[in-house]
């Protein structure tokens, strides 16, 4: 999400073509070529680092604040029972999608204005190097430029993201056993899958077929990847727009002496950002085939690894939850054990 593969593998390789004919002796030569094939590795070790640190943010973010608003699934066991409402899920989404965008803001600072050339012409020595110096010499302003895009896109997507992956899991799961069990008849529930007879009520005990709950699991998970490209695909999109007039902003925000005026600059970047949109979208022949070009074939790409994801993310919380007492969903012909 936030540090996007650059387009500079051709670079990378050209200027590895030109610094090597450049050097005639061969010590010379053969450092360069150490560290121009190192390089690409290190930038890609870096990366994801960064990706699985501010993902896991994400998550952990996402818990506390369900826990937050929702006081069972604070307690932290295997199965929430009464699931959080799709408002609630909805909300610590958006909660989760903000403090993440915050915390990614520096890199997608660094992404925006990266350029092999700097790293290949040895103007610094890693890339942690570079990223102090770019961080310094743009600033906290060049930093959140562009900031308001990012925040929408990761809010709003992170929001949709968990709440269609809860709502799918938990309350689609619920209601389709209740009515799938409650409609059938009370010979038909003892002659398939009844467990036992309460001795209460003389309701049959049911628990449901083993393979019914990681299908509702994996749906979500599907369910989740798609409706958060809904929202953050066309997002991309302006933001792509706005990010190309970032370093121009940079040069113009340091001949500015009074905080007005870079404001200023800014905000009248997100006008003319959408102008040039406008244009954009006119040529595709209206805003919708403009801002969701290439929807299917990305949401494809990044589906199996977001839906995967997802699941590993439920049965770890499960895996490390405490035991609790088993789940019995009582209904008029019987009586649906969870465990």
């Amino acid at each position: 999400m936030v540090m996007a593969h650059d387009n500079s593998s051709g670079a990378v390789a050209r200027n590895t073509h030109r610094r090597m004919e450049l050097h005639t002796e061969p010590s010379h030569a053969s450092t360069d070529c150490e560290y121009l094939v190192c390089s690409p590795f290190k930038r890609v070790s870096s990366r994801m680092l960064i990706v699985h640190s501010i993902g896991a943010i994400l998550y952990t973010t996402y818990l506390h604040s369900l826990s937050s608003l929702h006081v069972p699934s604070s307690y932290q066991t295997k199965r929430t029972y009464p699931p959080p409402s799709m408002q609630t899920t909805f909300t610590a989404g958006l909660i989760a999608g903000g403090i993440q965008s915050l915390v990614a803001a520096p890199f997608d600072a660094l992404q925006v204005r990266f350029r092999t050339s700097d790293i290949l012409e040895g103007k610094h020595k890693t890339m942690w190097h570079y990223s102090w110096h770019k961080l310094q010499s743009i600033g906290l302003r060049g930093i959140f430029g562009g900031f308001g895009l990012s925040l929408l896109k990761d809010s709003l997507g992170a929001a949709f993201f968990f709440g269609t992956f809860e709502t799918i899991k938990s309350q689609g799961y619920y209601t389709y056993i209740t009515r799938y069990y409650g409609s059938r008849t009370r010979d038909a529930l003892l002659e398939s899958r009844a467990l036992y007879i309460d001795e209460n009520d003389g309701r049959p005990v049911i628990k449901p077929h083993y393979a019914l709950e990681p299908s509702f699991l994996l749906l979500a998970g599907i369910s989740a990847s798609l409706t958060s490209q809904l929202v953050q695909h066309p997002l991309t999109e302006l933001q792509d727009v706005h990010y190309r007039r970032l370093e121009a902003l940079d040069f113009q925000a340091h001949q500015e002496s009074k905080p007005s005026g870079i404001m200023r600059r800014y905000y009248h970047a997100y006008e003319e950002t959408f102008r040039q949109c406008k244009t954009l979208a006119k040529r595709h022949g209206g805003w919708r085939p403009y801002l969701y070009r290439d929807f299917w074939m990305s949401t494809i790409k990044q589906m199996p690894s977001t839906s995967a994801g997802l699941i590993v993310f439920e049965l770890v919380r499960r895996k490390y939850a405490f035991d609790t007492e088993e789940v019995i969903i009582s209904h008029e012909g019987a009586h649906i054990l969870l465990t």
